[in-house]
């Protein structure tokens, strides 16, 4: 519950480096390839989880659609970090949600 909250000491480290140079401005449809989430022709999110950006919630791809609802938009600091913490948060939500066993009688 804390990651979903936001608690920046639960979600700790975001290792998803924002790399490339250019305006920072979402263009076309953001893709993931190469290990990275890319954003325009030339700036990418480095080293993001895969199943970060497939990560699928009643029909709906937050990592994709996060990007997608800022369509030609430039991201700023606070954007950046706030996508890295996306990342991390899916991330982790499908490790723990791995670890669950449900048993049924």
């Amino acid at each position: 519950r804390q990651l979903h909250l936001m608690n920046d000491q639960v979600i700790g480290d975001t290792p998803y480096p924002f790399q490339g140079s250019g305006d920072g401005i979402i263009e076309g449809n953001p893709c993931y390839k190469d290990g990275g989430v890319w954003i325009n022709k030339s700036q990418f999110f480095e080293n993001a989880p895969e199943i970060a950006w497939s990560f699928d919630i009643g029909g709906n791809h937050p990592a994709q659609k996060w990007l997608k609802d800022r369509k030609g938009r430039k991201l700023d600091y606070r954007d950046i970090i706030h996508y890295q913490r996306i990342l991390k948060i899916l991330s982790e939500t499908d490790r723990i949600m791995k670890t669950i066993t449900i048993t049924l009688d």
